[in-house]
């Protein structure tokens, strides 16, 4: 290997040594931005080119440096992304992310409308709130005063209140609740799936176009349960298996696999013991890295 191979080779090890401890942090706040962990990931390492070619003696934060690095890029696409999501099959979800533990509490229902907000008030929000960014640094990010960065967060706030949970759903009850709700739903005791279900419950079902799903909102008791006596009768035809139960994007849920042999995630949004809303991800896309 010539000098410089051996340099770039160094280069890269040294890069990779200060840039690595800090990737689950980055992909975690490019996820929270973009919704899409194919994305994360390609942001993520677009950030390492990055800092391969950067000065690192002249950085004294690596890790607020990178942060800031990587909401810039995630602003840049998600342009991109709400041109993308226009012309997207039937409701969007975001990525579902299959936890062992709860990284904060950013759940599906704060993603979704995280979603409706701009993308100024998004990064301020998730720095601030969620990441514990100051806003000193949280408006050297985003390019604002910090001022109007406040203000940002604070509008934010009051957009995403309703979505935040008003009170903590012990893990053991939201996972007992998913069991119960799979094993109704599967063998169609359409009375025990009942029982589960708040009068307001509502069904968002993910195919992107590429598997059967509902194509708009199903909401209201009546019309889910509806649903589901129908899906009962192809489950019991064609079988649904049970392949892990846990948190899914902050929920209680399930994996299950499905007929066709694609993987679907299930998530519950539980209120007071009951089910006010389901979230099924069928997009084999969105399910690429789900085991």
């Amino acid at each position: 290997m010539t000098p410089e191979g051996v340099q770039g080779g160094l280069d890269a090890a040294d890069a990779a040594a200060s840039f690595d401890p800090l990737r689950p942090l980055l992909t975690r706040v490019a996820y929270r931005m973009l919704g899409s962990v194919a994305d994360a990931e390609d942001v993520v390492q677009d950030a390492f080119i990055r800092w391969l070619g950067t000065d690192r003696s002249a950085v004294r934060e690596p890790g607020a440096f990178l942060r800031r690095t990587v909401t810039r890029l995630c602003l840049d696409q998600i342009k991109s992304a709400r041109a993308q999501r226009e012309t997207y099959v039937g409701p969007w979800l975001p990525d579902p992310l299959v936890e062992e533990e709860e990284e904060d509490d950013v759940t599906l229902p704060l993603m979704l409308a995280l979603e409706r907000l701009s993308p100024l008030e998004r990064a301020a929000f998730l720095l601030h709130d969620v990441f514990g960014v100051g806003f000193e640094e949280v408006a050297k990010t985003i390019d604002r005063d910090p001022a109007a960065t406040r203000q940002l967060a604070a509008r934010a706030r009051t957009h995403v209140r309703d979505a935040r949970p008003r009170y903590k759903l012990e893990k053991e009850q939201g996972l007992q609740i998913a069991n119960a709700f799979f094993a109704a739903s599967r063998s169609g005791d359409m009375g025990a799936l009942g029982a589960l279900l708040a009068a307001d419950v509502g069904m968002w079902a993910d195919g992107g176009g590429k598997r059967p799903a509902v194509m708009e909102p199903a909401l209201g008791y009546d019309v889910v349960l509806k649903l589901h006596r129908s899906f009962a009768v192809f489950f019991g035809k064609y079988g649904s298996t049970l392949v892990h139960a846990g948190t899914i994007n902050g929920l209680p849920g399930f994996v299950t696999r499905e007929a066709d042999g694609e993987l679907q995630t299930t998530a519950l949004e539980i209120e007071d013991g009951k089910i006010v809303a389901i979230y099924v991800m069928r997009n084999p896309d969105k399910l690429k890295h789900v085991h």
